[in-house]
Order: structure tokens, then C-alpha cells, then sequence
């Protein structure tokens, strides 16, 4: 189970939910920002008015903006060799449309390149990682529109040349495949225009969410075309939010409805970013729903042009589909599905499977033959300090392990995975929830649901054990 010694260890984090600074140095509005704080129990809301009511929570989030220098340093005590990060659109064109770009954001992200470069730390750079520009959504229902490629290219001609001594890994989309599920409205197509209210009662619209994520497609390729003929030495990934799915049972209906679900959601945007054309079997998919997808003369040519060079993934779960209605279901996982009676769950009821980790590597490698890693990964729990004043969070050192472990096993099985870099290095905003009390980091960030905290920064147990495991190149884990 010997890792490669190239191997990149690290940690990630996105803009949106770490940044803070929302209205600092001339950014401007981006979807995040309004949206407001809810918990498991109520959910988020998009308020545009900024009403003094609710809680915005990533407006200061734990303020990156200003704590830049400090985290990178403790993520290179803990030995990174890698750091995923997002570049916030909206520091870069407020709007979404100015004719020149914010040079203060894009100096705000020379000075964080070159923070990691001080410590020899590879940044991993998500270009559009939940965090489109607010001024988008209500001028053009988000990607529902066409014209956001153009203006996609525009910002990632800017952040290539400005970047391109300081970054040579970059993924296109963050969970490209969250817009095949109808919680992609919000986080990823963003085709809400005029709405203020309960993500509960966002409408589901899957044609939209549909020709949106195709436009990301047509994007996604233009971008790693462009980025191949004019910088060769950049390397473009895909994201995929991976959602394992098991056959509840060896009832073929199972094993069919299983399948289904695996190519929409699992497969088919990979699919054309790797392999650069639709799959076969999404054209009954689309037949079936009754959904249309417009293209344009080209856009078939574009996509074969525009294939990744490696492949990355969030894994946190895996689900099980049953035919039949009256298997236990669980409330916990993000989109539900049969309770799984070998696993047990978070805090938050998300089933955590490490073996299943193993299988999807081999799934992925197995079918496109390129480089893989792991962008995400993570234990959402409630730290608690202890008398001592510490987080002593055995819990997440175990959770680590065994997927450390799942991964080993994989790469013996012949996989070729090129890091790991798990979600959360430092305690962020959740996304689902927007709280705080859902801690992923191995840094703990005196920051609280309320707003309230310091914002001061402290090492929990998890972060001595990762150090070490980074230090061994993963060998040892106890």
C-alpha cells in the first residue's frame, strides 16, 4: 500500500466559504452572499436585500482574506504538498461584465500564490467553484444563458495569464454533476432569477438545470483548449461530485435503478469532459424526462477538443437504491436513499463508507485510464474542547485513516491517484448548512453560528496525526 513519492497531500477550501472580505477591495456580489444562515433543522435562504434579520454568514466567514499568511503557514507545518483553493469571480469582475478586471483581487490572489510557492506548495486552483456573480443570476437566470460562456472565457483568459508563472493545476467546475440534481439550482446553475425565499421552496426546473450545465460543458472545454494551445505546461482537471450507488439488493430492479442512477449522476458529465462527447444512454434519459438540450454548429467539435488531462472528486458517502418502497430509508445522507445496515453515520446521519472509496477509484480508473484524485473528502462533527482547553478529535483521525488506508488499497490495485487533499484543512461555513458547528478542519477557528468569535486559530490532535502522515508519505497511520 505504498504511496507514490510524488504523491500530493494537502487540504482544501473554496472562496465563498472561507474568504470572507465579501464587499472588501471592490468584490461584488456573488450568489453565496445571499444567502443566509440555516442549520440541518431549517434551511438557507436566498435574501438579497442584506436584511438585517438574518446572518449572512459568508460575509466574514473565517476571514481568509485577511488570515491568508497564517493558515498557509500551518498548513505547511502540517507538511502540505498541495492546496485547493478557489479563485472568487467576483474579485475579479464584480459584476460579472467590466470591461477591465479588479486589479486589487487579482492582487489579492498573487500575494496567496505566492504564499504557497514560499513553502514549495502546489496550488490547486477551482475556477468556478459555487461562486458566480450575483448580478448574473437576475440579468441572465444564470447558465441558463448562453452568453456566460463568453463571459466565463473573459475571466479565465485574465486569471491564466495573470497566474500562469504560479499555477499549473486548475479544474474548470466544481461539482459540475451538482447541476443533474435538483440541488444544483442553487449551488451550480443557479438558474433562480427573481427568486428571494427557503431554499425549500426553490423550483425545480430540470430543463434549465440541464441546457445550464451544458453551457458549462461547452465552457469547460473552451477553457482547457485555450489553456492547452497557449499553456502547455498548465494541467486541467475535471470535478466530479461523486455519489456512489449500491444495488440495495441482488433484485435485478435494484441492480437496474442502481445503474440509472449511477450514469446521471455518477458518469454522464465525466463523460463528456473526459471522453469530450454525450453518452449513449443519456439520449433516452432526455427523451424520457421530456428535456431538450439546445447546441449550437461546433459545440460537438469543441467538446472532443476540450478533454481533461486528469480527473478529481469529492467523496464523502455512497448510497443504496431500492425498488422497493418499503426498505428503511435514511434522512441523513444528502439525497437520501435505503438505509445502509453496515455503515455507520456523522453527526450530521451522512453514512460513512471507506471501502466504498476503494471501489469508486477503481470504478473511475477503470474507466477513463487517466490521473485521479481526491479533492474532497471529510468528517463533518461538533468539536467540543475538552477540560485541557483542546480538540482532541480521535473521531476524525479514525474517519482519515481508514479512507487513507481505502485509498492505499486502491492505488495497489493499479490505480494512478495523485493526491488527496481533504475538506476543511481549516474549520470553514458549511455549504448545506451554513453553519460554523459543522467542523471538517484539523485547524480549529474560534468562529460560532451566531457570528460571534475571534476568529483566532488553534490545532487540534488532528492536526499533529495528518503531519505525521504526510511526513511518512502515508505509511504511518497509527
Amino acid at each position: 500500500m505504498k504511496f507514490p513519492d510524488n504523491f500530493l497531500w494537502g487540504g482544501a477550501i473554496a472562496a465563498n466559504q472561507c474568504e470572507g472580505a465579501w464587499d472588501v477591495d471592490g468584490k461584488g456580489v456573488s450568489v453565496p452572499d445571499v444567502i443566509t444562515a440555516g442549520s440541518h433543522k431549517f434551511p438557507r435562504r436566498i435574501e438579497p436585500g442584506f436584511s438585517t434579520e438574518y446572518l449572512y454568514p459568508s460575509h466574514e466567514a473565517i476571514d481568509f482574506y485577511h488570515h491568508y499568511e497564517e493558515d498557509i503557514a500551518l498548513f505547511a507545518e502540517m507538511g502540505f504538498k498541495v492546496f485547493r483553493l478557489s479563485i472568487n469571480w467576483t474579485r475579479i469582475f464584480p459584476a460579472g461584465e467590466e470591461p477591465e478586471p479588479n486589479e486589487a483581487g487579482l492582487a489579492f490572489y498573487d500575494k496567496v500564490f505566492d504564499c504557497c510557492r514560499k513553502y514549495d506548495m502546489e496550488p490547486l486552483v477551482t475556477i468556478s467553484h459555487y461562486e458566480l456573480p450575483y448580478a448574473l443570476v437576475e440579468k441572465y437566470n444564470g447558465w441558463t444563458d448562453r452568453r456566460l460562456i463568453d463571459l466565463y472565457m473573459k475571466y479565465c483568459k485574465v486569471i491564466f495569464e495573470r497566474y500562469q508563472q504560479k499555477v499549473r493545476y486548475w479544474l474548470t467546475f466544481n461539482e459540475i454533476n451538482a447541476g443533474t440534481l435538483y440541488t444544483g439550482t442553487m449551488s451550480t446553475t443557479n438558474n433562480f432569477k427573481g427568486f428571494h425565499g427557503s431554499l425549500a421552496d426553490l423550483e425545480d426546473k430540470p430543463g434549465q438545470r440541464y441546457q445550464a450545465v451544458h453551457h458549462q460543458f461547452v465552457a469547460s472545454a473552451r477553457a482547457v483548449k485555450y489553456a492547452h494551445e497557449h499553456f502547455p505546461h498548465f494541467k486541467m482537471g475535471c470535478m466530479i461530485g461523486f455519489l456512489g450507488y449500491y444495488p440495495y439488493t441482488c433484485n435485478p430492479d435494484d441492480v437496474l435503478g442502481a445503474l440509472k442512477q449511477k450514469q446521471m449522476v455518477d458518469w454522464f458529465c465525466s463523460d463528456v469532459q473526459v471522453r469530450g462527447r454525450y453518452p449513449s444512454y443519456s439520449r433516452r434519459f432526455f427523451e424520457e424526462q421530456g428535456i431538450s438540450i439546445a447546441m449550437e454548429p461546433g459545440d460537438a467539435a469543441e467538446l472532443a477538443q476540450g478533454t481533461v488531462d486528469f480527473y478529481t472528486f469529492s467523496y464523502y458517502m455512497t448510497f443504496c437504491l431500492s425498488a422497493d418502497p418499503k426498505v428503511e430509508q435514511t434522512t441523513g445522507n444528502l439525497l437520501g436513499g435505503a438505509k445502509n445496515p453496515y455503515l455507520k453515520t456523522s453527526d450530521w446521519g451522512w453514512q460513512i463508507d471507506p471501502k466504498g472509496l476503494r471501489w469508486c477509484l477503481n470504478e473511475i480508473y477503470d474507466r477513463y485510464q487517466i490521473p485521479l484524485m481526491v479533492v474532497e473528502n471529510g468528517l463533518g462533527a461538533y468539536d467540543v474542547k475538552s477540560e485541557d482547553g483542546k480538540i482532541h478529535d480521535d473521531y476524525r483521525i479514525d474517519y482519515m485513516r481508514q479512507h487513507i488506508e481505502q485509498m492505499g488499497e486502491a492505488i495497489a490495485d493499479g490505480v494512478d491517484l495523485m493526491g488527496y487533499t481533504p475538506w476543511g484543512c481549516i474549520d470553514l461555513v458549511s455549504l448545506s448548512t451554513g453553519e460554523m458547528a459543522k467542523r471538517y478542519g484539523m485547524i480549529y477557528v474560534n468562529k460560532f453560528d451566531d457570528g460571534t468569535g475571534d476568529l483566532s486559530r488553534e490545532k487540534k490532535d488532528s492536526f499533529e496525526w495528518y503531519k505525521k502522515v504526510i511526513a511518512s508519505n502515508g505509511e504511518d497511520l497509527s
